[in-house]
């Protein structure tokens, strides 16, 4: 299993909420098994993402996503997000 993390800050955490929660049909089909998102205790606009892939190559392609990068745009994602995958072990 891999994990996807991203780490970003929005302008407006229920904002990018709606957004996040509105492409939760494009996770499903796209090999997303399974996510949670996570808030920094000082700072609530500071957001980690965690979503689980069967394989590191399905991973990498939804990171690359067009639709992922519109979703980012539309949800007020402030400067480039940090990512990273990671394997259960």
């Amino acid at each position: 299993m891999t994990t996807l993390f991203v780490r970003h800050e929005v302008s407006d955490y229920v904002a990018w909420r709606k957004v996040y929660d509105a492409f939760h049909q494009v996770q499903k089909a796209n090999g997303v098994t399974a996510q949670a998102v996570y808030r920094a205790v000082d700072n609530p606009n500071d957001i980690t993402v965690t979503h689980e892939f069967a394989t590191l190559e399905a991973a990498q392609a939804f990171s690359k996503l067009d639709e992922l990068k519109s979703a980012i745009r539309t949800g007020g994602v402030l400067g480039a997000p940090t990512v990273w995958f990671t394997n259960k072990t």
